[in-house]
């Protein structure tokens, strides 16, 4: 309540000195507002802003801060509510309903929550949220970028809302410390840069939290067919190795969570993520978060921290949000002693560079250790590498299943599973193509069947496997 209590004082003192600019947008009205005319629209929204600005300060003279502080956030928000509709019907001029409920609830979201992006929160389409600036706001739906017909009233107000969102995980955003990574309570992903770094003003990265999807319901949104949906749930039960590769906003993590939701309940897990998105239904699941510097540059624990740490859990599994770092190498020594089905994603274009990015992660660590030794490492510790890729109609699909096939020391080598081979796009633009299925290596193939887990029948495998040999049951 005392953020409230800042934020609602610095709200009325920018009140008593006039209304808030209007946003006007790049239309017509933004273009009439640079003239130094206002058209019908630009003054709707500035008398609305105006009597946002005046019920801001009746609100904050009418509750008691106290009382609400003891409040829990829904209730605080009811009460609020209340307290704004009674203002409203006392003092207010006759309001349309949807002009009534418009004003109460940009009141109380900026009170107790980030304004005008609180509805864009809500929005369950939305899965990704771009703020460029005070005028220019952008989402993401099904894949497409869509922009935003309003924006923040002002610089000061977008500045309010990056100060309520760094706050809530002890940070502080400024000249001196313009860069900042946080997680909202309902476990969005943050990224703020301001000026000087940021130079068309501030901007707000947010991703929603993914949907925990299931491996059928991927196979339902055509993420893969139900043939390599049958193949990964036989990797994780089989306790194989797997990194899940792809590009930003290829889903990785979603995918990672519909992985990690095959692992059966008896196992104990240990996940390691940067931001904690994994939403794992197992019982037995213990979840570890990095942590940054504090303002004094002291307290930070990285993913390498939490992934030497974890080894003394005795878990399982563990599966690592992303690896970006020296803690590759660590994540590679887990997954060769004695750790199988470990998971963890990378930032790759391919499945062949992602063995090689690997490589060159694991080397940045602070202990020098030769190449070759390092391709040891990912020889002997990777066992299936799934890469996932977004078509330009914003789907996203796994477009290869590869195993590793190379040992020891020799040059990476990898044999596709599975390969989803893209066809030209049509006048609709729409991604189509056909999935290709390979054999599957004699010695991965006895390795399923040895851990219990046999492929199924109409899965090919290569000549020379046990499981696949007459009179041998699968």
């Amino acid at each position: 309540m005392a953020l409230l209590r800042r934020a609602e004082a610095h709200k009325l003192k920018q009140g008593s000195q006039g209304p808030e600019k209007p946003w006007s947008g790049n239309g017509a009205a933004g273009q009439a507002r640079a003239k130094g005319t206002l058209t019908g629209a630009a003054q709707a929204s500035s008398a609305h802003e105006q009597a946002a600005v005046e019920y801001r300060q009746l609100l904050l003279e009418e509750i008691d801060l106290e009382e609400l502080a003891r409040l829990d956030s829904t209730q605080q928000r009811v009460r609020l509510e209340r307290v704004m509709s009674q203002l409203i019907s006392r003092k207010g001029p006759v309001l349309s309903t949807r002009e009534r409920q418009a004003i109460i609830r940009q009141v109380v979201d900026e009170a107790l929550g980030l304004g005008i992006l609180e509805p864009l929160l809500a929005d369950p389409s939305v899965t990704e949220i771009m703020v460029n600036g005070p005028d220019d706001i952008f989402v993401e739906r099904a894949g497409r970028l869509e922009r935003m017909s309003y924006g923040f009233s002002s610089n000061e107000q977008l500045m309010q809302t990056i100060d309520r969102i760094v706050a809530g995980v002890n940070r502080r955003v400024d000249e001196s410390s313009p860069m900042v990574d946080a997680r909202l309570p309902t476990g969005e992903r943050v990224n703020v840069i301001v000026p000087p770094l940021s130079l068309d003003g501030a901007s707000i990265t947010i991703r929603r939290f993914p949907t925990p999807f299931s491996i059928n319901d991927l196979v339902e949104k055509d993420s893969f067919t139900a043939e390599t949906a049958e193949l990964l749930t036989a990797c994780v039960r089989a306790r194989l190795n797997v990194v899940v590769s792809g590009g930003t906003g290829t889903g990785k993590t979603t995918l990672l969570n519909a992985l990690s939701g095959l692992i059966p309940d008896s196992e104990r897990i240990v996940t390691i993520e940067d931001s904690a998105e994994l939403q794992l239904q197992q019982p037995h699941v213990i979840r570890l978060e990095s942590r940054p510097a504090n303002i004094e540059g002291k307290g930070q624990v990285t993913i390498r921290d939490l992934v030497r740490n974890s080894l003394r859990m005795r878990p399982d599994r563990i599966i690592v949000g992303e690896v970006r770092g020296g803690e590759t190498l660590d994540m590679l020594q887990a997954m060769n002693t004695g750790h199988d089905g470990s998971l963890v994603t990378v930032h790759a274009n391919s499945a062949d560079d992602a063995v090689s990015r690997m490589e060159t992660l694991a080397s940045m660590s602070e202990i020098e250790v030769p190449y070759e030794a390092i391709r040891d490492q990912i020889n002997s510790a990777v066992d299936i590498i799934v890469q996932l890729s977004r078509g330009g109609d914003g789907s996203r699909r796994v477009v290869e299943v590869a195993t590793v096939v190379s040992s020891r020391r020799e040059e990476f080598a990898l044999q596709p599973l599975m390969r989803f081979e893209q066809e030209p796009p049509g006048p609709d633009r729409l991604t189509r193509g056909t999935v290709k299925q390979f054999e599957v290596p004699a010695a991965l193939a006895d390795r399923f069947w040895l851990s219990g887990n046999p492929l199924p029948a109409h899965i090919p495998v290569e000549a020379g496997a046990a499981c696949r040999q007459p009179g041998v049951a699968i």
